[in-house]
């Protein structure tokens, strides 16, 4: 079965979907630096309209979208387009949750390795020719607790990683965490404040909602073990960043790594400022691989959804 749909590709993704969905017959338009106003002529003109991170879907370009009958995000969240808006006119909305899954877990047990070595400052002191080896006592990873908020696909492939790193760990997520995979990691359920009291490492896997703004605030900081270290990879605004910064400069926390921010690019943060942060620029799913893998999952989806098979 060949298709003749056309479809508008915002951003800068990996040419596995457009090498795909060409070869099913489709229209393929290819404009990763679309502005905004150009987006805003043309999308009534496609059937269906992919993007990544860069490109936001507003409720007033879903409004535009006359012939619009799939929305695709090449990544995990859905922050960039307006679902909402998207239903209300029986528009499918679909992203590629399974692409970024080990992308994402590999790159947070690399920064709990890097806080827990101080790798980021052994390298930039011995490039100033500083050998500060007797200054960097560091910890281990094995026999820490890591408390995961969140245990979807990336939630569930940190544990099975920390667990094979010999790490114990706890688990809190607002639904039913399966049982047969608490009991394979031996994952140790219980709530967030229970969680945030009790783990040496905290890490977020929550998408950013009402619920979820400011999950991790002053007053949940102060329950932490002033040894704890945050990571969010997740999306940025579920830490509160002054909150945050207050705690990392005071010493009440041992440390912190973001990989998302309240406001991205996150140029001038004054976290950045702090020895005892880590700042990555939003990587998490930036590796060939999760690049491949999503472009893959995405045009198998969309013509799945055009055979009526989804």
């Amino acid at each position: 079965m060949s298709f003749s749909e056309k479809v508008l590709i915002c951003d800068q993704v990996d040419a596995t979907l457009n090498n795909t969905l060409q070869k099913n017959g489709l229209n393929v338009t290819y404009e990763p630096q679309i502005t905004p106003e150009d987006l805003a002529k043309k999308i009534g003109d496609y059937e269906i309209i992919i993007v990544r991170s860069r490109t936001t879907i507003t409720k007033d370009l879903v409004e535009k979208a006359a012939k619009c009958k799939i929305m695709a995000r090449v990544g995990v969240g859905l922050d960039n387009i307006d679902t909402e808006a998207a239903k209300a006119k029986n528009i499918r909305v679909i992203n590629a949750v399974e692409g970024a899954m080990n992308a994402v877990a590999e790159l947070v047990i690399g920064l709990m390795l890097a806080m827990a070595r101080d790798i980021p400052r052994a390298d930039r002191e011995l490039r100033n020719d500083k050998w500060i080896k007797k200054e960097l006592m560091g910890t281990e990873l094995a026999g820490k607790y890591l408390g995961i908020v969140g245990l979807g696909n990336i939630g569930k492939r940190l544990a099975r990683l920390a667990r094979a790193l010999n790490m114990n760990v706890i688990g809190f997520d607002v639904v039913p965490i399966d049982a047969e995979f608490a009991k394979e990691v031996g994952l140790m359920k219980t709530d967030l404040d229970t969680l945030l009291q009790s783990a040496d490492y905290v890490s977020l896997h929550v998408p950013l909602l009402d619920s979820t703004k400011n999950l991790i605030n002053a007053q949940r900081i102060s329950t932490m073990k002033k040894t704890a270290r945050i990571i969010n990879t997740s999306r940025g605004g579920t830490v509160d960043e002054n909150a945050l910064y207050e705690a990392l400069k005071a010493g009440n926390l041992g440390g912190a790594a973001l990989d998302v921010f309240e406001k991205e690019p996150a140029i001038g943060n004054k976290l950045v400022s702090l020895p005892n942060f880590i700042a990555t620029p939003h990587i998490g799913a930036q590796t060939k691989e999760a690049q491949s893998l999503a472009a893959t999952v995405i045009a198998e989806k969309v013509i799945q959804i055009l055979r009526g098979v989804i």
